[in-house]
């Protein structure tokens, strides 16, 4: 494989981001494990790599390459998050346990958990996907609109995810009967295929500046894992309607949706896309506080994530004011993100 960058820190930084934003940072995969267990830590990581890492990597070079804009990620990322918990570990279709809990009995039907289904194939476009990217072309800016790796590259990354999904799928239990199977088979492959039809300026920032504040930009980040943890509670009081959880999750990522491409201006949009990122970290962070505090470590995981975000603002801060290349021109005009 041939990485075109140099220096290849962009690569290697969405490389890492992708899987440590829904692993470690959600305990999913604690980080104590590092202490406690270094060589099952070290396998384990290096699974998470070769999924969540190639796959963001695979679907970033494909918006480039075909010169797609976000609506293209999300969706692409939609059909990760369908391939993972779908075909590869299968809890799409768990019947009781973590990490389902009650939402395997909420909202489930026909040995499929709907809800569950919903909020991960949500997730991980956003958070494993989405957000991984977006943090790193605030990073570096420069190389957003420049092919990362070489042809055989891209086959080779994409080769590695799909064995993942592949050996995964075969190993693990609780799988999908015949007919979920062709039914999450097709939904994938029809994001896959409204994810190359849709322009690429779809979710473009509008023309002129950003017209809300801080305070309302993080708030639309932090709308996702509010209407998740709102699910989750009820999940535990079933006289609300499943339907009426789904919809709250619809609700709240429409919300958010609408805020950005609605208030979020061309002019300068990195200062509006960090301060949404901010926002969908920020319940991680409290979300480890307080529901991830036994797991040892997890507040060193969020203060490590939390000085990332201060020194990208700092680094922010210089671009505006000229003490770094400026940012401004980095995304290309066809809408690629």
């Amino acid at each position: 494989m041939r990485i075109l960058l140099r220096p290849r820190t962009p690569f290697l930084a969405l490389l890492l981001l992708a899987p440590s934003i829904p692993e470690l940072l959600t305990g999913s995969t604690p980080v104590s494990e590092l202490v406690a267990n270094p060589a099952g830590f070290a396998v384990g990581y290096a699974l998470d790599l070769g999924l969540y890492g190639t796959g963001a990597l695979v679907i970033r070079e494909f918006s480039v390459i075909l010169r797609k804009g976000w609506a293209s990620v999300l969706l692409w990322g939609a059909a990760y998050g369908i391939a993972e918990e779908g075909f590869a570990v299968h809890t799409f279709f768990e019947r009781s346990g973590p990490p389902v809990g009650h939402l395997a009995v909420y909202g489930s039907a026909y040995g499929v958990n709907w809800l569950w289904a919903l909020e991960l194939t949500v997730f991980h476009a956003t958070y494993s996907i989405a957000l991984p990217i977006l943090l790193t072309y605030l990073w570096y800016p420069t190389s957003r609109d420049r092919r990362w790796v070489d042809r055989g590259g891209l086959a080779l990354l994409a080769g590695v995810y799909l064995a993942e999904v592949g050996i995964f799928g075969l190993l693990v239990g609780h799988g999908p009967s015949p007919a979920a199977f062709l039914l999450f088979l097709a939904v994938a492959l029809a994001l896959v295929g409204l994810g190359v039809a849709v322009r690429g300026d779809l979710l473009h920032p509008k023309p002129g500046p950003t017209t809300v504040g801080r305070w309302t930009l993080g708030l639309a980040g932090a709308l996702e894992w509010v209407a998740w943890s709102f699910v989750l509670i009820v999940a535990t009081a079933t006289r609300l309607s499943a339907w009426l959880a789904a919809a709250a999750i619809v609700v709240a990522n429409g919300a958010a949706l609408a805020i950005v491409t609605r208030h979020v201006g061309a002019l300068g949009p990195q200062r509006a896309q960090y301060r949404f990122a901010v926002g969908m970290l920020i319940p991680l962070f409290l979300w480890d506080a307080v529901v991830e505090l036994s797991i040892p470590g997890i507040l060193l995981v969020a203060a490590l994530f939390a000085y990332l975000l201060y020194r990208m603002g700092r680094t922010l801060d210089r671009r505006e004011r000229g003490m770094l290349p400026s940012a401004a021109a980095a995304g290309p005009p066809s809408g690629a993100p």
